[in-house]
């Protein structure tokens, strides 16, 4: 007998190589009916795969995010399967799941295939359901798997092969469909009731452009036909509120070839809504004892060998930047931490100088290649809200209340009420990939955990997710529409102190390491503002939208007068514009509501003889007259309830 051990705590008692069905089916046959994996002493494994010995197991379902991972990933075989019987001769290269659904990487060779094809291919994965075609899976010799995809010249699976070690290795088979693949997936197809082919997209080979570019066939299932049409309405909202879209519409930011790819230009509006944030958050981190510091934009090429940037970024960094001086090399700057490790670098340090707090808006350049480029949130130049903190370590649970404070202000402030949060530990159990000494990590680590305690921030937590210099804390928001975004992050970092020979002379007169922090509670500017446009929908804070209000003089012979308001508004410190154009006020009006602009102030005959201004909310509509100290109270009063 061995003893199974539950997430509850509980133990039952099973004879050796009883399967996680088994177990789910001692617990209830509901249970049996959901379950897609188990996650046993933290792998996942399909159901039909024996357990033998003690063993703590995890019954995965839908609502777990691996369930979810497992579900998508045997989509990714379904698709596969489904385009094999349809398209013989085809190509296959890699096809995991993503965070929405999955996708598979496929050179179609002589056919051609467009979107007026997932009908057909829809309709193939539907019968392979309905056949509840099983997956099977075998393990193979290095030489079995090379035999295997040598006959069928799977040019892209051999070159996988090629970098696995023997013994290692297993194929996953469906139907007449043979993959190469660590698993695990469903026991079956029949559990995926309800899939939709969302596009294609043209992928490099491993990402690289100078290999063949494949089509990239993106899809997303579920478990039932109610998620799906739930998640179609939602792609439907998304599409709407699409940051590009929207920015070109407002007017806020710009891309041009000419300039270059990736290469995010600010218009004005665009300019105003980043520096009222950049502000926001530089008015914050001075109430926390922040220094802001500037450094150039390209730095030696030395500076990021020492760092590990260049040994581990290099490739996804610009090509060096040579000089006329001999062996003079510098390199577009991939990362702001470098420099700020030579400004503390830069004179002598005390223990009662920490902790030091340098924040910088720093401006980073990284090669994504061109198909990756998305909009603001993938691009080759952005904007980090950036900063890194020196510590000892005994300040490093307080360092981190502090930035968890900071992100807290952060997400109230822009209405992101729900989020969730990740500590990310090292792997007990194997502890020589990460750098620092154990005592380091375990006071880092103890640090993290009762810092989100005392917060009272019910944190995931994930072993083995750290970086290899530090644990650190993710911040995960879910926008208006649901989805959920990677934003705010405070990492702990040993590497950096000792790479750079950072030191201070501690209370016992002896030399020590610092601590280093880094933190980002927007990440880049680019990104959050990518977010922030989606999850408004364009309709921005009223503290922070680039215009509060326009005003809409009902004719032409009251533009003067409309003039004089903006001017005696913006000394009352309001950002606001004035609709000049010869057209009728009800023209004016629902251009004002399309641009998304809070407040309309109609300016006519009988506001001039009174003083007054009439109001209009967007979206609301008619707020009646009111003088233009009373339209500042206004708006002071609804800033004052978030900021």
């Amino acid at each position: 007998m061995i003893n199974i051990t539950l997430p509850d705590g509980s133990v039952r008692q099973y004879e050796s190589g009883v399967t996680p069905l088994d177990i789910a089916l001692s617990i209830s046959e509901g249970l049996a009916r959901n379950v897609l994996a188990a996650k046993v002493n933290d792998k996942i494994l399909e159901l039909y795969r024996p357990i033998t010995t003690d063993a703590n197991v995890q019954l995965l379902t839908w609502n777990d995010e691996d369930g979810k991972r497992t579900f998508w990933h045997t989509s990714a075989h379904l698709l596969a399967t489904a385009l094999q019987e349809l398209y013989p001769g085809i190509k296959f290269g890699i096809g995991p799941s993503i965070e929405n659904g999955f996708y598979y990487d496929i050179d179609f060779g002589k056919y051609e295939v467009s979107s007026d094809d997932f009908p057909k291919i829809e309709k193939k994965m539907q019968e392979l359901v309905a056949a509840k075609t099983p997956i099977t899976r075998r393990d193979v010799t290095k030489a079995e798997a090379l035999e295997f995809f040598g006959k069928k010249n799977e040019i892209y699976k051999l070159e996988l092969i090629d970098a696995l070690e023997d013994g290692t290795i297993s194929f996953y088979e469906s139907g007449d469909f043979t993959d190469l693949c660590r698993g695990p997936h469903l026991v079956d197809f029949s559990p995926i009731k309800a899939v939709k082919l969302i596009n294609l997209a043209g992928a490099y080979w491993r990402g690289d452009e100078h290999r063949p570019q494949l089509t990239r066939v993106y899809a997303i299932s579920f478990p039932k036909k109610k998620e799906l049409d739930e998640y179609l309405t939602l792609m439907e909202e998304a599409k709407k509120r699409d940051h590009r879209k929207i920015g070109k519409d407002l007017g806020l930011f710009m891309f041009s070839e000419t300039v270059g790819k990736g290469l995010p230009i600010w218009l004005p509006k665009g300019t105003e809504l980043r520096l009222r944030l950049q502000e926001f958050l530089t008015k914050i981190q001075r109430r926390y004892g922040y220094q802001q510091v500037m450094t150039p934009h390209i730095g030696a090429k030395q500076l990021y060998e020492t760092s590990g940037h260049w040994q581990h970024y290099g490739e996804d960094s610009f090509r060096p930047i040579t000089t006329p001086e001999d062996g003079e090399v510098y390199l577009l700057k991939p990362m702001n931490c470098p420099h700020h490790c030579m400004i503390y670098k830069n004179e002598p340090r005390s223990y009662k100088d920490l902790p030091l707090r340098y924040a910088e808006f720093g401006t980073v350049y990284r090669y994504e290649q061109s198909g990756e480029l998305h909009g603001l949130t993938r691009v080759r130049s952005f904007t980090q809200d950036d900063a890194h903190i020196f510590c000892r370590p005994d300040q490093v649970k307080e360092e981190f209340i502090k930035v968890m404070e900071i992100i807290e202000i952060i997400f109230k402030a822009l209405s992101f009420e729900q989020f969730e949060a990740q500590i990310s530990l090292r792997d007990p159990n194997n502890t020589t990939k990460y750098v620092g000494s154990d005592e380091n990590w375990a006071k880092a680590e103890q640090a993290i955990v009762e810092a989100c305690q005392e917060k009272h921030l019910n944190a995931r937590v994930e072993l083995g997710e750290a970086a290899f210099y530090g644990p650190k804390l993710d911040f995960m928001v879910k926008d208006a529409i649901g989805r959920r975004w990677q934003l705010g992050t405070i990492q702990v970092d040993y590497n950096l102190p000792e790479r750079f020979d950072l030191e201070y002379i501690g209370s016992d007169g002896q030399k020590h390491r610092p601590v280093m922090i880094h933190r980002a509670p927007f990440g880049s500017m680019e990104r959050f503002c990518a977010v922030l446009i989606e999850h408004t929908g364009g309709k921005f804070p009223l503290w922070l939208t680039p215009e509060q209000f326009i005003i809409l003089p009902v004719s032409e012979k009251y533009v003067d007068q409309a003039k004089e308001l903006l001017h005696k508004l913006e000394l009352m410190d309001l950002r606001g514009t004035v609709d000049t154009r010869d057209e009728k006020i009800g023209r004016k009006i629902r251009d004002a509501e399309l641009n998304k602009l809070p407040f309309m102030l109609i300016l006519g005959e009988k506001e001039i003889n009174e003083g007054t201004v009439s109001v209009r909310r967007q979206g609301a509509g008619d707020l009646g007259a009111m003088t233009p100290e009373a339209f500042v109270a206004l708006i002071e009063e609804e800033i004052k309830k978030v900021m």
